[in-house]
């Protein structure tokens, strides 16, 4: 919020309430699902909240961490597409339309779309990478490298 919203400049009392409203609404929606899942088993709906997790930010910190051409918005891109994906998946999944909803099918087969989602975020990631190269960031992935095999600002 600090950073995308006030450009780096909020007051400390303005980031602190921003916190706490977000902890209410948080706690609402964290309150909401629970009663309308209510019922279900809880490892299968950990499962779920491990699925969205694993397509939101796995792609992105593998990419991050191993392949220098990734950039900011590749990584942006791969966990919003991990996000999104996700949540449209488990909306349209047996869990909810037929489970929750009691209707006789689904339109998505699979009950956890890990599978589908986690491949698509990596291939957002890295398309959004190929396409928006950034300048420099090679240079600066192989100077973090070295730094993080060698030490400090060895080698320079």
């Amino acid at each position: 919020m600090v950073n995308v919203v006030r450009g780096g400049h909020a007051p400390g009392v303005e980031q602190l309430l921003v916190a706490r409203l977000a902890t209410i609404v948080l706690g609402l929606i964290a309150i909401g699902l629970g009663i309308v899942f209510k019922g279900q088993n809880v490892a299968f709906m950990v499962s779920l909240a491990f699925a969205l997790a694993a397509s939101a930010n796995f792609p992105a910190l593998v990419l991050a961490i191993f392949w220098p051409r990734c950039t900011t918005g590749g990584a942006v891109a791969g966990m919003a597409a991990g996000t999104l994906a996700t949540l449209l998946l488990i909306a349209v999944s047996p869990t909810v339309q037929v489970d929750l909803l009691g209707r006789a099918t689904a339109w998505f087969p699979l009950r956890n779309p890990a599978l589908v989602t986690i491949p698509l975020a990596f291939a957002t990631a890295v398309a959004v990478s190929l396409l928006s190269g950034e300048r420099g960031a090679v240079a600066r992935y192989r100077a973090i490298e070295r730094r993080m095999h060698v030490g400090g600002d060895a080698g320079q």
